[in-house]
């Protein structure tokens, strides 16, 4: 067999060299084929965006204000004798019960007092005696004219005076008594007591009315707060009442930080505003049985006041806030992005009450603002569902979002504003 030089080509017959040349030719035309449609790409898939669907349904307009926790009962706790304190016995910051005994307060002086008044009145109580039985035996002798009237009324008025030195002696001892049982001091009231303002040791005053301690009833608690009248104003006239409430009956809720909202009772409204303020005050009655809640501690208080027959709650996030007004980005039957000015109220619970500008049905982006291109683009809208992020964020956002600084960066980082 003859070898084949390397790198040479045999020589092949006419028909072969043409059935290869077409089947190179084809070849090569598939390929430019190929990479023509890699090079041109099929269009990506519209993006997916979270949407809220709009309905309409009753809203109870609700507003957040500043209260300040007040005792419902307060006792300052001071002496009313004079003398030194010997002895505290109470644990600072414990409950104490109504005539408890706080403190002791040397008593010796007013025990020798007491003991001195219980003798005068024993005196007096003899002398009684002895001018009782002689007036009794002057008695017939003045009617049978044995004796003057001058001596028989005499012998009288001795009998009275006694009398008079016996009920003046009760009341000494009675004082002397009083007073030795202010030198043990008791609390006035049921409640917590603080801590002890003096120590043993300590001289206190009756004239002074030196305090000794503090006792605060706090199983139920007043919040004090105020409202601005033309909000109160703004917020019955834009709104129905609620039929048949009282002040009594309009429900408050107590938010604490760290700690689950606690109900209250509104007890009454201020019949005039404060001119130096323009503020209406309010209070509300609150349950603390935990002791949570403690007087002078600063609160939110929301106050529901009255209820929209018919609005739209939308969560913060949808909405864009800025000078120019409030928009959203509505997705339309051809499922483009069409922004759409819309009239807020007042924050709800992380959302936005909506009051103008929306119809029901329509679907308003909640989330994936970040991957539209830009707005009239084509997206795929799908049923929004809150994160446990979004539910944790502050609240305090809504009111930063409300003014216009917050409002002109809200709408610089939010992609609903740009152009």
């Amino acid at each position: 067999m003859r070898m084949i030089p390397p790198f040479q080509i045999p020589t092949l017959p006419v028909q072969a060299r043409a059935v290869l040349a077409a089947l190179l030719i084809a070849g090569l035309a598939g390929c430019g084929k190929g990479g023509v449609q890699q090079a041109a790409g099929a269009p990506p898939p519209p993006p997916e965006v979270g949407v809220v669907s709009v309905s309409f349904a009753p809203v109870a307009l609700q507003t957040e204000l500043p209260g300040r926790v007040e005792p419902v009962r307060t006792a300052q706790v001071r002496a009313r004798v004079n003398g030194i304190v010997q002895k505290r016995l109470f644990t600072e910051g414990s409950e104490v019960a109504e005539g408890q005994p706080l403190f002791q307060i040397d008593a010796s002086l007013y025990e020798a007092t007491f003991a001195s008044a219980q003798a005068a009145l024993a005196k007096a109580q003899a002398n009684l005696t002895q001018a009782a039985a002689q007036a009794q035996r002057y008695k017939p002798l003045a009617e049978a004219n044995a004796v003057s009237k001058q001596e028989y009324l005499t012998v009288i008025a001795a009998e009275k005076q006694a009398e008079a030195d016996v009920a003046a002696g009760k009341a000494a001892v009675q004082t002397a008594q009083i007073n030795l049982g202010y030198a043990r001091v008791t609390s006035p009231i049921s409640g917590r007591i603080g801590r002890a303002l003096v120590t043993e040791g300590a001289l206190v005053s009756q004239g002074e009315a030196t305090q000794l301690a503090l006792v605060q009833q706090t199983n139920e608690v007043y919040v004090n707060f105020t409202q601005s009248a033309n909000e109160v104003t703004r917020l019955r006239s834009m709104s129905a009442p609620v039929k048949g409430a009282v002040a009594a009956a309009v429900p408050v809720a107590i938010l604490i930080d760290g700690a689950a909202p606690r109900s209250g009772k509104l007890l009454f409204s201020d019949i005039s505003v404060d001119p130096t303020s323009g503020q209406v005050t309010l209070r509300a009655l609150v349950p603390n049985q935990d002791g949570l809640l403690l007087p002078g501690q600063y609160v939110r208080v929301r106050l529901s006041q009255s209820t929209l027959p018919s609005a739209i709650l939308l969560p913060q996030q949808a909405v864009t806030r800025s000078e120019q007004g409030d928009t959203v980005l509505v997705v339309n039957e051809e499922n483009k992005t069409v922004p759409r000015t819309i009239k807020v109220g007042s924050a709800q619970d992380k959302q936005w009450v909506v009051l103008d500008g929306l119809k029901a049905g329509e679907k308003v982006i909640v989330d994936g603002f970040q991957k539209m291109r830009a707005p009239g683009a084509t997206v795929k809208p799908v049923p929004w569902v809150a994160s446990a992020t979004a539910a944790a964020a502050p609240a305090s956002s809504s009111a930063a979002s409300a003014s216009p600084s917050a409002s002109t960066e809200a709408k610089k980082s939010s992609p609903a504003s740009a152009p």
